[in-house]
């Protein structure tokens, strides 16, 4: 459920509301808009009415949400989440691209890609350190290395940097270096891991599971922000169909639906959505159309010389001229936007 605080609520009323809730066996999750505190209760136990609730100072409303997700939908939280990042906002009015190797391969790789990406207007750096491969005999990464190599990029480019952890057991030492931990596809359901990410105060990009429906992909979500980190983005990453003409399917109707009943950002990714470097340039716009709030694109200075996903990874040419058709792009959709007429 969800407790509406009155607009005058004080400080004192919110914290006794709070310690009400926790004194029942529930936690309670708040969150302060510009014109309301909002308090998101779960776990209640059902000898607690709605009716106790109501009574409590400073509380105007009490609102059941009958979603099994709560903290991530928007009866939680009406306003979009915005995550501020080094002068990047995402969420906001403007996409944000992350752009990157699939893996890290050695410092001088990574740092040419960062120059890369920085040149054309990208935005955060991506890089995997920690490679889970479908093969046992392929790449895995290099492991606290590629992290290490990442932090010179940073140092160098300003870029912060977005990478893979694995285990739960790695996400202290990760989060020592990345500024955005990924929750890749093949972790969407490890529940350990998404518990440990959600006790860290850094950004977590969760991708959605090859296989997984919506509501399981919110319900991933909701374990992160459950155990307290609010700082989560979506990112669609295509899923398996009987296509094979694609590595995956790229399903750009989950971008519309997850801005209808959850609060939080969604990007897109489809370099691993379509697999096909000849792909990734439209469904890029394609997503952006549809109201993504940023990409995630495989970049590499030589991608026939990458050591993994070559097929799917833009050279600095065809990089740059993705990056213009998108600022030409975000012109128009902003221009289209003011001159929208009202119809009401």
């Amino acid at each position: 459920m969800v407790i509406v605080m009155q607009a005058n609520a004080s400080e004192q009323q919110i914290s006794q509301v709070a310690q009400f809730i926790n004194q029942h066996g529930a936690k309670a999750h708040i969150s302060q808009g510009e014109e309301r505190t909002i308090i998101g209760v779960i776990g209640f136990r059902h000898d607690v009415r709605l009716e106790h609730l109501q009574t409590l100072a400073g509380v105007e409303k009490v609102i059941p949400i009958t979603k099994p997700y709560k903290l991530v939908s928007r009866e939680f939280k009406k306003d979009n989440t915005q995550i501020s990042l080094n002068g990047v906002t995402i969420g906001g009015k403007f996409p944000v691209i992350i752009a990157g190797p699939c893996s890290v391969e050695n410092e001088s790789q990574i740092l040419e890609t960062a120059r890369i990406v920085k040149e054309n207007g990208g935005h955060l750096l991506r890089g995997g350190a920690y490679k889970p491969r479908s093969s046992p005999y392929t790449f895995q990464g290099l492991g606290e290395e590629g992290l290490k190599y990442l932090k010179r990029a940073k140092e160098e480019t300003g870029l912060y940097i977005v990478t893979e952890v694995l285990e739960a057991m790695y996400v202290p030492l990760v989060a020592e270096f990345a500024d955005i931990l990924q929750i890749g596809a093949r972790n969407m359901q490890n529940y350990e891991l998404l518990k440990a990410v959600g006790r860290i105060k850094k950004p977590v990009l969760l991708k959605r599971g090859m296989s997984a429906q919506l509501t399981e992909f919110l319900m991933s979500a909701e374990y992160i922000m459950s155990e307290g980190n609010n700082q989560i983005i979506l990112c669609e990453r295509g899923i398996r169909t009987f296509v094979e003409y694609s590595r995956n399917t790229l399903d750009l109707n989950v971008v519309p639906a997850i801005k209808n009943i959850s609060h939080l950002p969604i990007f897109v990714d489809p370099s691993h959505g379509t697999g096909r470097r000849d792909l990734i340039e439209p469904l890029s716009l394609a997503a952006l159309a549809v109201g993504a709030d940023g990409l995630m694109i495989e970049v590499h200075p030589r991608p026939e010389q990458a050591w993994s996903d070559a097929d799917q990874t833009l050279d600095p040419v065809a990089f740059k001229r993705l990056m213009k058709k998108i600022k030409h792009f975000t012109a128009w959709q902003q221009k289209f936007v003011e001159q929208e007429p009202d119809l009401n």
